[in-house]
């Protein structure tokens, strides 16, 4: 059992809330307020979770610059008020961020027992076999 400090659960309980207000943002036609409150809650959490530090040297390697500019300016366009618009923003840097982290997410879900299956149905497999790969969105 992995062991967390006080301010690592508070950061991923502003996570949690972060993505749950971004979900429910979307799902009532991209919501302003919610977006922004997500977003906020996000971003938050995860310097909560793996330090402020941390957080700056993930989103500001040179090698992300790109990825960072599309996903800070997807959250700053959601706050002046242009949601569906800053919200394709932020998806295309989120994928551009933790592109590294997808084949291990692929493959942690491909051995869920029914997920699993649903990975491996013949349309649905050369699609995730595409984005489990580390650099083919480059």
């Amino acid at each position: 059992m992995i062991s967390l400090t006080d301010s690592q659960k508070i950061g991923m309980g502003l996570t949690g809330f972060g993505v749950f207000f971004l979900f429910f943002g979307m799902v009532l036609f991209f919501d302003k307020a919610l977006l922004a409150i997500g977003n906020i809650l996000f971003v938050a959490g995860l310097s909560f979770v793996i330090g402020l530090e941390r957080t700056f040297r993930f989103f500001f390697q040179k090698h992300k610059m790109k990825a960072t500019g599309f996903f800070l300016g997807g959250i700053f366009v959601v706050l002046i008020g242009w949601p569906v618009i800053g919200m394709a923003l932020e998806i295309y840097g989120f994928f551009l961020l933790f592109r590294g982290f997808f084949p291990v997410v692929v493959g942690f879900i491909r051995r869920v027992p029914i997920l699993g299956s649903i990975l491996n149905l013949p349309g649905i497999s050369s699609f995730v076999d595409k984005v489990g790969e580390s650099n083919s969105m480059v």
